[in-house]
């Protein structure tokens, strides 16, 4: 159980804190929630307790992970042999769940594509949405400001 305070991630939209616990009533049924902000998109979600662990929310990483993590961004190989629409299917499935490790090979995979060949605009999208969500949690992680998360993680990326 997350309490008031913690800093989480939620799938497809990234690192946030939760603000409060509040019951709310729809349909003549009163649920708790957990009331997150998340921070790089200023909204807040609400989720329902009793079907967080569906949601995909989780703690966000610890700083060693994350470290490991981006020191093996280069890492691993991009499978080429798919085409637009199957890369997009496979790259969503990946972001949605809510796994970092899996957020960075996308990062990773449309950024080394890029290289050989722009990107389609559904493919640019996709990398500029998941670099966002993956900043957002280096910001919790790493308690630094946006700023400094996203030139953290475009010097990794510009390794080469």
């Amino acid at each position: 159980m997350f309490r008031v305070g913690d800093k989480i991630f939620y799938p497809m939209h990234g690192g946030g804190i939760i603000e409060k616990i509040e019951e709310i009533e729809i349909l003549g049924k009163t649920q708790l929630y957990y009331v997150a902000n998340i921070l790089h998109r200023n909204m807040q979600v609400k989720i329902p307790i009793d079907k967080t662990e569906k949601s995909g929310m989780r703690q966000i990483v610890d700083a060693e992970k994350l470290d490991d993590l981006l020191n093996t961004f280069h890492d691993g190989e991009t499978d080429t042999s798919m085409n637009e629409t199957q890369r997009h299917r496979k790259n969503l499935t990946k972001i949605k769940s809510g796994d970092i490790s899996e957020e960075i090979e996308v990062i990773r995979d449309l950024v080394r594509i890029n290289t050989k060949k722009k990107l389609g605009i559904a493919d640019k999208n996709m990398l500029d949405n998941v670099r966002q969500i993956l900043i957002s949690e280096v910001v919790l992680v790493k308690g630094i400001p946006q700023e400094q998360a996203a030139d953290l993680l475009d010097q990794i990326i510009n390794v080469n």
